[in-house]
Order: structure tokens, then C-alpha cells, then sequence
């Protein structure tokens, strides 16, 4: 009788360890988010010449990685 008692004992501790294991550490992490902070009484075109600036760098930074890419595309002879 006592080790039927132990044996179903030592089962359930089992099963209720993999059960409360299962629920930790399985969220997402935690992500950082990036926020530019501008001040409340920019004018129009402020905010439009920001724009157009950002704009350009975004399409300068493309630029730059379609020139690498065809680089190396040229070096491979990947034409």
C-alpha cells in the first residue's frame, strides 16, 4: 500500500512539475521602440522640410546597399 501511495505520488509531482514549467519563460520579449521627441509648436514646414530630409536619407541608404549588392553581383559575375 505505501509504495502504490508513493508511486502515484511521485507521478503526480511529475506531471505538475511539467505542467508549471510549460507556463514560464514562454512570452515574447521585451522590445525597444525608438521615438523621436519633437517639440509641440513646429510649423508646417518644418515638419515637411524633416520629411523631405529623412526622405533623402532613406533613399541615400538604399542607394548605398544596391551599389554593395551590385558590387559583389559584379565580383561573383552574377550579371
Amino acid at each position: 500500500m505505501i509504495g502504490a501511495t508513493l508511486a502515484i505520488l511521485v507521478t503526480v509531482i511529475i506531471l505538475i512539475l511539467f505542467f508549471v514549467d510549460s507556463k514560464i519563460n514562454t512570452g515574447p520579449p521585451p522590445t525597444v521602440v525608438m521615438v523621436d521627441l519633437y517639440e509641440t509648436n513646429r510649423t508646417d514646414a518644418e515638419i515637411i522640410a524633416d520629411q523631405k530630409r529623412d526622405q533623402a536619407e532613406l533613399e541615400r541608404r538604399k542607394a548605398e546597399s544596391r551599389a554593395k549588392f551590385q558590387e559583389i553581383q559584379n565580383q561573383l559575375g552574377m550579371e
